[in-house]
């Protein structure tokens, strides 16, 4: 457990590189298990799910090594199918391991996955697709097992656009025979990240941005390289941290067309947003004004982990903004801490209807999950006095060095284990 100390008011004002993708090098990490070689992963944050990423890897077999941002796997001892409850329990992404080791080594075995609580997120998607393909799944006493001595391609129709499912899907059939085909398949960056390491491994896969994927047959499986994408929700973080803080901060190693919703809200909020190739700058003068609705979507629309740091901006926009949360029924979960700051907000099932008032005041808070942490962070960013989140671990999950980062700006942000 730490505690995030920070002393708001302070104008952030320099330039920030943006990390690899959480979400993207985690099935990258999974998919290293195809290779059968050696994976080199760079651009690779230092999070604590990718640690734990590497711990389940390490379990299986695989030897693993880091060095600064760059992540060595080696995936050619592979020995295990099982992911024990406790390795399983520290991230909910440890699902994606699923595919990947059934696909390699015909069978696998998993306890329920851990994570943030945001309400019902059910597997039930990634095995209904490997069931498609050929697997024979029984569910005991919270654990899974599947067998499945050979995959075999085929079409599957996701009734609902779930990136684990479709990445799971889209992992398994890299290893098995004939063409598979997924439909109403997610369309989120971080799918076309993870195609384009499969196409490394030789993996005939197209589509993804699309509907529709298509992966077909079995790939070389050989020792590769692959940058990660920059992780689009950190940028969105950042650019909020700046809108309720006010300066000016420019974003560098990042994809602005990835984050086209976010910057879109905050120049409605008043912000001046500037976009190049690679680079993000906002300058935040004056007052927020109150947005049009923000309705939380898949890809592209606009994104749900993004929807805590930017309520968090609009705590004190003039006027008020609603909030509707499409994807995860408990992502509301910090309102609560955020009010203890003196925001004015009211909550009706998955809508939340902000009221913006003047002025928040620091107060002692506590972080509910990943990004309402970092709503927080925002929030405290902007008030008044002295705010102390208390943290066990969240945050860490998604923003590598955080307050490092923040400090290099010009916050006063001190953290404390």
């Amino acid at each position: 457990m730490s505690i995030i100390r920070i002393n708001g008011g302070k104008r952030l004002i320099g330039s920030v590189s943006v990390h690899g993708a959480k979400n993207s090098v985690l099935p990258i990490m999974a998919a290293s298990l195809l290779a059968c070689g050696e994976t080199i992963i760079h651009n690779c944050p230092d999070l604590s799910d990718v640690e734990a990423a590497i711990r389940i890897l390490v379990h299986l077999g695989c030897t693993v090594s880091r060095d600064r941002d760059s992540v060595c796997i080696d995936s050619r001892h592979l020995s295990r199918s099982d992911i024990p409850h406790e390795l399983m329990r520290e991230m909910r992404s440890s699902v994606i391991f699923l595919g990947a080791i059934l696909s390699r080594l015909g069978e696998a075995v998993l306890s329920m996955p851990g994570g943030c609580e945001l309400g019902p997120r059910p597997i039930d998607l990634h095995l209904s697709a490997l069931r498609a393909m050929g697997a024979e799944i029984t569910e005991e006493g919270g654990n899974i097992t599947c067998k499945a001595p050979s995959l075999t391609g085929c079409r599957i129709n996701l009734s609902f656009p779930s990136v684990g499912a479709t990445e799971n899907a889209m992992l398994a059939a890299s290893g098995c025979s004939g063409t598979t085909v997924i439909t109403n398949a997610a369309c989120e960056p971080e799918i076309w990240d993870l195609q384009c390491y499969l196409k490394k491994l030789g993996v005939n896969v197209y589509g993804a941005g699309t509907s529709i994927i298509t992966v077909d047959g079995r790939g070389k499986m050989t020792d590769n390289q692959h940058r990660v994408i920059p992780d689009r929700i950190v940028a969105a973080t950042y650019l909020a941290c700046a809108a309720s803080a006010g300066g000016s901060i420019e974003l560098t190693g990042v994809n602005p067309e990835h984050v086209t919703t976010v910057t879109e809200v905050l120049a409605e909020m008043g912000c001046r947003i500037a976009t190049g190739t690679d680079t993000i700058q906002i300058t935040a003068d004056g007052p927020r004004k109150a947005v049009r609705p923000i309705i939380t979507k898949p890809y592209p629309g606009f994104p749900t982990d993004a929807q805590p740091p930017i309520m968090a901006v609009s705590l004190t926009a003039e006027g008020t903004t609603v909030f509707v949360e499409n994807i995860f029924e408990n992502r509301f979960r910090h309102v609560a801490e955020l009010q203890r700051l003196g925001a004015d907000i009211k909550t009706e099932g998955r809508v939340a209807i902000v009221s913006g008032v003047k002025k928040l005041y620091g107060a002692p808070i506590t972080s509910t999950d990943l990004r309402g942490g970092a709503a927080l962070v925002v929030a405290a960013l902007g008030a008044e006095g002295t705010t102390e989140i208390t943290d066990r671990g969240h945050i860490d999950r998604g923003y590598d060095n955080i307050v490092g980062v923040l400090r290099s700006l010009g916050a006063d942000i001190k953290r404390y284990d």
